[in-house]
């Protein structure tokens, strides 16, 4: 007798208590979704300007040495500079007075140039 008291008593959840949750859970997902992809772009360009600011700094490492010389990737290289997963680097103008590079990571939404004097832009 008690076994079909218990039985007669067990409630479970209905179907559209179930479908609430559903709906909620996709409503959020739809919030949370577009805001992750716009964090991880940020991530992407982030990377990008580090390697270009850290490309100068090897730059200007590498012209205290040799002023007269032009500069390429592998010299950045040689310098101490490290390309980070990803990002496109390019020396535009090597020189010490001319120099312009850019960096572009893959996944990323923005390009980064620096000029001589330090200065980045997009």
């Amino acid at each position: 007798m008690d076994a079909k008291r218990l039985h007669d008593n067990a409630r479970g959840f209905t179907m559209i208590e179930i479908l609430i949750v559903v709906v909620i859970i996709g409503i959020l997902a739809a919030i949370a979704i577009p805001s992750l992809t716009r964090q991880r772009q940020k991530g992407y360009d982030t990377t990008a300007m580090s390697d270009i600011k850290n490309a100068y700094s090897a730059a200007q490492a590498y012209f205290s040495s040799y002023p007269d010389a032009t500069l390429d990737l592998s010299k950045l290289e040689s310098s101490g500079f490290g390309e980070s997963k990803g990002v496109a680097l390019t020396v535009v103008s090597g020189t010490q007075l001319g120099l312009n590079m850019t960096a572009s990571h893959q996944s990323g939404s923005k390009h980064y140039t620096v000029d001589a004097n330090g200065a980045i832009s997009q």
